[in-house]
């Protein structure tokens, strides 16, 4: 089913064709034979298409693109393809995977921010509407075999547990196969996996040599050898979304060890390095200034020795990691060679989602679990924690002055969509087959949009009219194969809107207009004011590539007609009523979302539910609460995991230990609070019981804690501190094991299954609650850091 009209494909699925009816009663009679079924295939001979987007790298990271970080995969991949240096993506994770996947503009599929901060409008609802199918629909219903593997945070935050719904889950998004992630970040040794909709534990523990980036290439890769082996006519696209690197930073030594020293002269040095060597490979013009510095963020010859010895071996850290996701990318691209397949594969390598991340703080940390619940680490403890860097007992993340330098030579960082800190990633494409020219560098504009309308060109196949039954809003990208061919094509790309959390530009033939309404790594409450007061700079980057010399004051007229372009543009994209709220936001009834607790105060678990996701469960911090665990216990005594939620770096576990209950609470793998029952259960059925009254006052506060056994009191005791909002960013609830990094040290990654039987766990919350006290802009950035 190669040959048809392509008015057939525009209505997808493909509708099927009527049959010749029957002429006999006895087949042996037919006349004539009825036609051969035939399978679905695209039009002519499509290339394979694979898409590879890295997660929180900036443009000045990649030595494909004069940065630090070695890339060999990438600067091969350039040598035989093209370099695209103004690219651009929205400057946030899950808008602008939510844009790259439909072709639309992030508001236009509602995506303006976040699931977690959705609201009812319907540029920030959270939800892709189903008249704007993805790349992955078309693909599969015009015969592609279709996959993804990765990070994959577009599912709305209400819909991520066991009970659906799924049509917003990557199986639902047009993808038969996806093995990943479904939140912002996830711990690369102990990640928390689905396989489809299914909670999966990793093959292998980290003592085993696991690691979530190897893990990923290995089903890509197995993936594709099946597709190849069993279908070799049928083209494939394969979506590989590395959870890398964003924090934490995770990497065996051996990766970070050739980095050593490399970052001892600082941030600014490197900013001068790495603009040198961009303009000797071209990815930036002669003339190309560093843009300012941004106040508030200290220079490096400002720093503490103790700060300076932090800092270097932070970024050393992330470069090792950056090393390593990209030799993973080697594997995959070795594999199609040895398969016979490169030749004919359109690759996209998107090296970022957004501008680097600053959510690490002045200083950095070994635990981003601090960062996520707005507090923040001393130097102290980050200096204790760098023997164990990059391993499976630290969770780190670089200062905000590695952020700006890993975005030479533009300003300001993720998060930030006016400016090309924010915005502008590094973008190869390679088709062997397709692409005449190598190693040479494209300076058309373009945006993530453009991906979905390249493909659709290349492959010969239209843009639906209808899928699924629904009629389809137009693709508002443009294609980006005229650039192909010639270096010095006319852009096509020509106008631009931005948005990000207030933050805003314009881009129209050459000009911007921007405003920065919000900075990202201020923790506390912000004064902003009001849209309207907002101030706007004006850059010609037709002569100021990097966004330099603000030109508001010497030209007004021209600045006045570009702020009404973003007028118009905004309002045709759905991204007004524009929103600064905080509180508001945070709050499901308030922000107009779907709430899967709502007003629940009590939850029943039983065993076997496991892998659930912390906004899927009662929030038990900074309030009163029960967990109450109907066990029995068989002859011999038992052991293990009644109920357990978080992980290594934060989270609490009740469980028996040589028979005896213990409740343990995690202070951010930094302190272990426990109550321990001094006798052995004997074997028979019991109700193990814990009462957690919280002392108040505020939120990430003390309590007493009581655990009794059958309503007797066993032991009582003090919690001092408590998490005040996040155990973990991806570590989840499980009933009857620890299916990722333990809670206690009591117990290992593994062994850990509760060796009697769970009748129920269930988890009582009180009317205490205190996490109202938290200052409203402090809980925004939490929930943001998590991108």
């Amino acid at each position: 089913m190669s040959h048809m009209p392509d008015e057939w494909r525009r209505n997808l699925p493909i509708p099927d064709v009527a049959r010749l009816g029957f002429t006999a009663q006895d087949i042996r009679n037919q006349v004539p034979a009825f036609d051969k079924r035939q399978a679905l295939r695209p039009p002519g001979n499509p290339p394979n298409v694979l898409i590879v987007l890295i997660d929180d790298m900036g443009f000045g990271a990649s030595s494909a693109f004069g940065g630090p970080c070695h890339m060999p995969t990438a600067e091969r991949l350039a040598a035989q393809g093209l370099k695209y240096s103004r690219f651009h993506t929205t400057a946030l994770c899950s808008p602008t995977r939510q844009a790259l996947l439909t072709g639309r503009n992030h508001h236009s599929v509602g995506m303006g921010v976040i699931t977690e901060l959705a609201t009812a409008a319907p540029g920030y609802n959270g939800i892709r509407p189903n008249s704007a199918a993805t790349m992955a629909h078309i693909l599969k219903y015009n015969g592609y075999g279709t996959a993804a593997f990765g990070k994959m945070h577009q599912t709305p935050a209400w819909e991520t547990s066991p009970s659906g719904p799924f049509d917003r889950w990557p199986v639902g998004d047009g993808f038969e196969k996806f093995y990943g992630f479904l939140g912002g970040e996830t711990n690369q040794w102990e990640p928390t996996l689905f396989d489809g909709t299914k909670a999966v534990k990793p093959p292998r523990t980290p003592a085993e040599g696991y690691h979530l980036s190897e893990d990923l290439v290995d089903e890509t890769i197995a993936w594709v050898r099946a597709q190849r082996s069993l279908t070799p006519d049928k083209p494939f696209f394969a979506y590989l979304s590395f959870g890398a690197v964003h924090a934490p930073h995770h990497v065996a030594p051996e990766w970070r060890e050739p980095y050593r020293g490399r970052f001892d002269d600082g941030w600014d040095a490197q900013r001068e390095r790495t603009l040198e060597r961009q303009k000797a490979m071209g990815v930036v013009p002669a003339e190309a200034e560093l843009a300012p510095w941004p106040e508030g963020i200290p220079h490096w010859d400002r720093l503490t020795e103790q700060q300076k010895q932090v800092a270097a071996a932070l970024m050393e850290n992330y470069a090792g990691f950056a090393a390593h996701t990209d030799h993973q990318v080697g594997r995959l691209v070795d594999l199609l060679g040895e398969m016979g397949v490169l030749e004919d594969t359109l690759i996209f390598y998107l090296l970022g989602d957004n501008g680097a991340s600053a959510e690490g703080g002045l200083d950095g940390t070994t635990n981003e679990l601090f960062a996520l619940n707005g507090m923040k680490d001393t130097i102290e403890n980050v200096m204790a924690g760098l023997g164990t860097l990059g391993g499976p007992e630290s969770y780190p993340h670089y200062p905000v002055g590695w952020a700006l330098a890993m975005d030479t030579p533009y300003q300001w960082t993720k998060q930030v969509a006016s400016h090309y800190g924010g915005t502008r990633n590094g973008l190869i494409v390679q088709w062997l087959r397709g692409i005449a020219g190598k190693g040479e560098v494209r300076h058309q504009w373009h945006h993530v949009i453009d991906v979905l309308p390249t493909v659709l060109e290349i492959t010969g196949l239209p843009e639906p009219y209808s899928v699924d039954g629904v009629a389809q809003r137009p693709i508002e990208g443009v294609s980006m194969r005229y650039s192909f061919a010639d270096a010095d094509a006319p852009e096509r790309h020509t106008t631009q809107y931005f948005e990000m959390f207030g933050n805003r530009g314009i881009y129209h033939l050459g000009w911007t207009a921007v405003t920065r309404h919000r900075i990202p790594w201020e923790t506390g409450a912000q004064t902003m004011c009001s849209f309207d007061d907002d101030v706007w700079e004006l850059y010609d980057t037709s002569g100021d590539w990097t966004q330099a010399r603000d030109l508001a004051q010497r030209e007004p007229d021209k600045l006045a007609r570009l702020k009404e372009q973003f007028l118009i543009e905004a309002a045709k994209y759905q991204v007004f009523p524009l929103d600064d709220r905080v509180a508001e936001r945070m709050n499901p009834e308030a922000a107009g979302r779907p709430d899967l607790l709502a007003d629940r105060t009590s939850m029943t678990l039983y065993a076997g539910m496991t892998q659930l996701l912390e906004n899927t469960v009662p929030n038990v911090k900074n309030k009163s609460h029960t967990i109450t665990a109907e066990i029995e216990v068989p002859e011999g005594g038992a052991n293990g995991v009644i109920v357990v939620q978080g992980g290594r770096f934060g989270g609490w576990a009740l469980y028996l230990n040589q028979g005896r209950p213990v409740y343990c609470y995690n202070y951010f793998g930094r302190q272990h609070f426990y109550l321990r029952a001094p006798e052995p259960l004997a074997p028979g059925r019991h109700t193990v019981r814990l009462e957690f009254t919280y002392d108040g006052g505020g939120v990430g506060k003390g309590g007493s804690g009581l655990l009794t056994v059958d309503g007797a009191k066993v032991v009582e005791g003090r919690i001092e501190a408590t998490t005040p909002y996040l155990f973990s960013a991806d570590e989840t609830l499980d009933i009857g094991i620890d299916t990722a990094s333990p809670v206690s040290p009591d117990y290992t990654e593994t062994g850990n299954s509760f060796t009697g039987t769970i009748d129920f766990v269930r988890i009582d919350i009180g009317g205490d609650d205190h996490s109202h006290l938290e200052d409203p802009e402090h809980r925004h950035h939490r929930m943001i850091a998590r991108q």
